[in-house]
């Protein structure tokens, strides 16, 4: 136990802290838990999973406005959910989503075709001469 003051009152502090991050960490993995087993059930998809899916993101939103999680952590849970959602509505109207792998596959060679315009030799040439000046 600490000794200073200032030292418990962050103690006591900490552990109300650790009960409130506790309980609405809680109610996100419960919130995520019950949009999957709407989805594991394959009954009514597009309405249910959806009304559970908003519900999920919000309490996801609200862990991350509040400290509780970190933003980057709370994006990619998001993008998950959506994503198995998608899977699951797309799958349940009988559709497939080739078009989103093409999407990516573009971007990366259109990327690569700009890229390969500079050379490393150009951008490293100034710095060397500059670098010489300075010092003789």
């Amino acid at each position: 136990m600490a000794n200073i003051a200032s030292s418990k009152k962050d103690a006591r502090r900490s552990a109300i802290r650790a009960v409130r991050n506790r309980s609405l960490k809680s109610a996100v993995k419960t919130k995520i838990t019950r949009f999957r087993r709407a989805l594991a059930e394959r009954g009514e998809v597009a309405e249910q999973a959806a009304q559970l899916a908003t519900t999920a993101v919000s309490a996801l939103d609200r862990a991350a406005s509040k400290g509780v999680l970190h933003p980057n952590n709370v994006a990619r849970r998001k993008a998950r959910l959506m994503k198995r959602l998608n899977a699951a509505t797309a799958a349940a109207d009988g559709s497939t989503a080739p078009a989103a792998a093409e999407k990516g596959g573009a971007r990366k060679a259109a990327a690569s075709s700009r890229g390969s315009s500079r050379t490393s030799s150009s951008r490293g040439s100034s710095r060397t001469s500059s670098s010489r000046k300075r010092s003789g």
